[in-house]
């Protein structure tokens, strides 16, 4: 349960940080029109969008860990990355998307701002459960 409940908090705290302060150097760059920080209501409870958008960070997170927990070394944060850069983006374009009813344009912009800002929450994600689940030392 714990590392449930680790899991899902650092998928949450990894939106919030890496994966919004990721999105907001492409708007910046003008890469893409998207602002980080959205506080706009999603339905059907009226919840700011990226607390919203958390909360599914968080679902990920509790995805994601068991499936790079055994990847040894270096390359853990590389599959953290790009579990992060796939999976969610592609459940974003092909699941989420159509249905709310969204027409996602598949354009290089639009790709890239996927890969990107997910391929950061992935490794946002791993950083933060490793610094979650360390024993605090007094």
């Amino acid at each position: 349960m714990n590392r449930i409940l680790l899991s899902f908090c650092a998928g949450f705290l990894a939106t919030i940080v890496f994966h919004q302060l990721a999105l907001e150097a492409l708007h910046l760059a003008g890469v893409t029109p998207r602002a980080p920080f959205d506080l706009h209501g999603v339905p059907p409870f009226g919840i700011p969008s990226v607390l919203s958008l958390a909360f599914w960070g968080g679902v990920w997170g509790i995805l994601m860990i068991p499936c790079i927990a055994r990847v040894p070394g270096a390359a853990y944060w590389v599959v953290a990355a790009v579990f992060g850069a796939i999976l969610p983006t592609l459940v974003a374009a092909f699941v989420v998307a159509p249905l709310k009813g969204v027409k996602l344009p598949l354009t290089g912009a639009n790709i890239a701002t996927g890969l990107i800002v997910n391929a950061a929450w992935g490794l946002g994600t791993a950083i933060t459960y490793r610094l979650l689940r360390r024993p605090v030392s007094s």
